[in-house]
């Protein structure tokens, strides 16, 4: 059965695994940060031209210890890198979770909102991120698990076993939206590597994924130069390319279908070789099933 996400402009088939592209269009990010916006510009024409198949723009840092950054200011960083970026015929994700910044980009015609506090945020007016993506026809979402917020989270992380935890709470949050009229085929599940988790509790969602994909839902995963890599390599943040691809082909295993990743083309190229692999694995097994014959 094709898998196909359904966006605001594309159609886009999850058969085939595909890359995000993380452009980061703010100043503090814990890694590629970008302090104009033709820096952000220059960031999305080298991942478009490593093969993204999807960018995701971000304004607003969610490292560890991020302070929250003005609607206005995220705006002012984010709106004329999407003016530009909406015209070059690939899928555009805004990494935001404040409703106002959602519904300004989604009426300029973003099609996916990737959001870290999975649309529970509500804004100024009242207004909570999911009822601006029910009241949208099509647009896409990503719904990621965070425990705690962006400032404290990695100072009181969460207790016990994360994969039930986090299952638990991205089906609640999946159900809140269909109860709004929002159709799965819009939605994508992020387990949400390094937020709110120790070392242990990252990669026992690597291998939970499996649990994750029960909900019947597509998988996304973002292990891109993340510290627990840091953790377990020794790697400063821009030395953890190596470790990234692998924990990203690792996550292509467990059966994600988007790695939203920093390094495109190295991260291409695993996909390539993956699937090389695959392929070729169901070939053998069938010549040996016919040889048993």
């Amino acid at each position: 059965m094709t898998i196909v996400w359904t966006t605001t402009r594309h159609a886009i088939n999850l058969d085939q695994p595909k890359v995000m592209g993380i452009v980061n269009a703010t100043p503090d990010s814990f890694s590629d940060s970008a302090a104009s916006h033709s820096a952000a510009l220059q960031r999305a024409h080298v991942a478009l031209n490593e093969g993204a198949d999807i960018l995701d723009i971000g304004a607003e840092s969610t490292r560890p210890g991020a302070k929250p950054v003005p609607l206005e200011q995220e705006w002012d960083r984010l709106e004329p890198v999407l003016r530009e970026v909406l015209t070059w015929g690939v899928p555009i994700s805004v990494d935001t979770y404040k409703p106002g910044v959602m519904q300004r980009a989604l009426d300029m015609g973003v099609d996916i909102i990737n959001d870290v506090w999975a649309l529970r945020w509500t804004g100024a007016d009242d207004v909570s991120g999911d009822q601006v993506v029910a009241a949208h026809a099509s647009c896409g979402v990503c719904l990621m698990h965070m425990n705690g917020e962006p400032a404290t989270m990695q100072i009181s992380p969460m207790q016990g076993d994360a994969v039930p935890a986090v299952v638990a709470f991205l089906a609640q949050r999946v159900q809140a939206l269909a109860a709004r009229g929002v159709a799965t085929a819009r939605v994508v599940l992020d387990p949400g590597i390094g937020f709110g988790k120790t070392v242990e509790q990252n990669f026992s969602l690597l291998s939970g994924q499996v649990d994750l994909q029960r909900l019947g839902l597509p998988v996304l995963a973002g292990w891109s130069r993340k510290s627990s890599l840091g953790a377990v390599t020794g790697r400063a943040v821009d030395a953890r390319v190596f470790a990234s691809v692998a924990a990203a082909t690792l996550a292509l295993q467990h059966g994600a279908r988007v790695l939203r990743v920093h390094d495109v083309a190295p991260t291409k190229d695993a996909v390539a070789v993956y699937q090389a692999c695959a392929a070729n694995a169901g070939h053998y097994a069938n010549d040996g099933a016919n040889n048993d014959k």
